[in-house]
């Protein structure tokens, strides 16, 4: 058996309750992709940290946070509910490095076993934490969460909470790798729960936010026409690919289009989705459920739980010059935005019924997240120059090939300094492999071409 320590933790705002919206999202993906989609995090130890400190700083999480005290009742005649414990333990694994080793490998490694250990919903903490010690001192520190009772902008939340709990008691944080959000993030005190926002969304108050936005879904359903990819025309064995592409050109390239068309980083980078996918697939609109992370949402806005729900984007922007694409984005956006807060189960049963009455399958498994925390652009602009300098440093590479479902097409943008690190899922049943390659290499090309020459209009000028 492996080494470990047991932390115990009491803390308040028990009880059992229905899923909340946001929970109920993840929960359809996780039963259609058979997966509890952990979240994972390996980060270093400051130099003298002990077991004591890791254990403290746990049991603040597990104590401050309801929802990382949730796990699932599992029902044969319905939907899970959501049990939120007053008292528990969980153990923490103690992983020796061998001296000749690499910690930070040895935490690598960890991270990944833990991501593949079977998860029981009923049974296990929805937080699993490891530390590795190597010649005596401890390293790094491991957690993976499932996706359940947290979500990426959540994250930042809770990371925050964590600092000003350090700051305040005089102390330095475990890691030292914690973000200086300072105070970015809401204080929590303003944020419903899981089990309240469970409550809100039953009372008629709730119900209304809900059919508003299906009322926008509704009007698009029925107006969008039904395809959005070409196949079955390649179709692989294992039939789900994933890519990643790296690329610090893309970063630098919305960066320039952002500050010239007064937008963010988000809404060009969905803009090069937009146009590349129409490119490989030659249909347009393109129709993309783009991930929101609601809290924009006063009783949201410092939520810790998963609040995120898809938005329906329909983005007609092939031929369009780029910053007029980008603008029509973020129009378009704005109004998805607003109606991306809703029953989950509401809106199947009004697919199922819009595809009866259209008596053909509207496609709608298109997905993009840009899980990377708001920033502001300020500095320097890049120069050209600079950008074109970066794209020798691309790194496309072919991640996984499987068999286990997964949506159709599913684009991330994750976090990571100094780059864009686009990951891009497909079902070859729908979109070749070689169209996904193209598609994730056109984001970057019609970005960095878009920032590399002066938009229609802009003058004479020599490029910047």
């Amino acid at each position: 058996m492996p080494e470990t320590f047991i932390v115990a933790f009491r803390g308040d705002g028990e009880g059992v309750e229905e899923l909340s919206w946001g929970q109920r999202e993840l929960w359809g993906g996780m039963v259609r992709q058979r997966t509890w989609m952990p979240m994972g995090l390996v980060l270093p130890l400051a130099a003298g940290t002990t077991a004591e400190d890791v254990a403290a700083e746990l049991r603040f999480i597990l104590e401050r946070f309801p929802s990382m005290r949730t796990r699932l009742r599992l029902r044969p005649d319905g939907p899970p509910q959501q049990v939120v414990a007053a008292a528990g333990e969980v153990a923490v694994e103690l992983v020796d490095a061998a001296e000749d080793a690499d910690p930070a490998a040895v935490a690598a490694e960890v991270s990944r076993r833990l991501h593949e250990t079977v998860f029981d919903f009923e049974r296990d903490w929805p937080v699993r934490t490891a530390v590795v010690r190597h010649r005596g001192a401890l390293t790094h520190q491991v957690t993976v969460v499932c996706h359940l009772v947290n979500d990426g902008f959540g994250g930042l939340v809770l990371a925050e909470e964590v600092a000003r709990w350090h700051r305040a008691g005089g102390l330095v944080a475990p890691s030292d790798a914690m973000p200086p959000l300072e105070d970015a993030m809401p204080p929590l005190e303003d944020a419903m729960s899981p089990l309240e926002q469970a409550r809100w969304q039953r009372s008629e108050a709730g119900r209304r936010q809900s059919a508003s936005a299906l009322r926008h879904w509704e009007k698009t359903l029925r107006a969008i026409a039904p395809r959005r990819f070409p196949g079955p025309v390649d179709v692989r064995r294992p039939r789900h690919w994933q890519a990643g592409l790296a690329s610090p050109a893309l970063h630098l390239a919305a960066q320039v289009i952002a500050r010239r068309t007064g937008t963010d980083r988000t809404t060009v980078l969905l803009t090069a989705f937009a146009v590349a996918l129409s490119a490989e697939t030659g249909i347009h609109p393109v129709v993309v459920r783009v991930v929101v992370s609601n809290r924009f949402r006063g009783a949201l806005a410092g939520s810790v739980s998963p609040v995120s729900q898809p938005a329906l984007c329909v983005l007609d922007v092939a031929g369009l010059p780029f910053d007029e694409a980008v603008a029509l984005t973020g129009r378009r956006t704005l109004t998805a935005y607003k109606h991306a807060y809703y029953d989950p189960d509401d809106l199947d049963a009004l697919v199922r019924r819009v595809n009866a009455e259209r008596g053909e399958e509207v496609d709608i498994a298109c997905y993009f997240n840009d899980r990377r925390p708001p920033a502001p652009a300020d500095g320097p602009v890049p120069a050209a120059a600079e950008i074109r300098a970066a794209l020798p440093a691309t790194a496309f590479r072919w991640i996984a090939k499987q068999d286990r479902p997964n949506e159709r097409m599913f684009v991330t943008i994750a976090a990571e300094p100094g780059t864009v690190h686009l990951d891009i899922c497909g079902d070859t049943g729908h979109i070749p492999p070689g169209a996904l390659e193209a598609c994730a290499r056109g984001i970057e090309a019609v970005t960095v071409a878009a920032a590399t020459t002066p938009p229609p209009g802009a003058g004479s000028g020599r490029t910047p």
